[in-house]
């Protein structure tokens, strides 16, 4: 089975976390998520976060702490998740560039939305985590 490696960044403004909406094309399409994508060869986590940042939102992102490290296998494809920490600089404003929408979800109301199988099963550890470092 392929597998991968995915960061994620976990950003908290007050009471609310960003999450964003995948675009409908295939490769679990609409589905939302934590802002991040795959690290490429030779990058570091922390490099392919503020680059994925950078394509996705269109702004750039201080990496903070690993809050959270998983692998989830999907009947096609196995993911090893980090989720890291982040903050977006002062004034900072993302916009929905390379994915469908982007929203500031409030960190007990997360559950509502329809997450990827792979960081739904980390919701309730990441609130509790981004918060204490947030």
């Amino acid at each position: 089975m392929t597998r991968i490696r995915v960061v994620a960044a976990v950003v908290r403004r007050g009471d609310v976390i960003l999450v964003t909406r995948r675009p409908d094309r295939p490769g679990r399409p609409g589905q939302w998520e934590f802002p991040g994508g795959k690290v490429e060869a030779g990058e570091t986590e922390p490099a392919a976060l503020r680059r994925e940042i950078v394509e996705e939102l269109g702004c750039g992102i201080e990496v903070g702490p690993l809050l959270v490290r998983r692998v989830h296998a999907y009947p096609d494809l196995e993911v090893e998740l980090a989720f890291y920490a982040g903050r977006l600089p002062d004034g900072a404003a993302p916009e929905p560039i390379g994915v469908a929408e982007i929203a500031w979800a409030a960190a007990d109301g997360l559950a509502s939305y329809d997450f990827l199988e792979a960081d739904r099963a980390v919701l309730p550890e990441l609130a509790r985590l981004s918060a204490a470092h947030g």
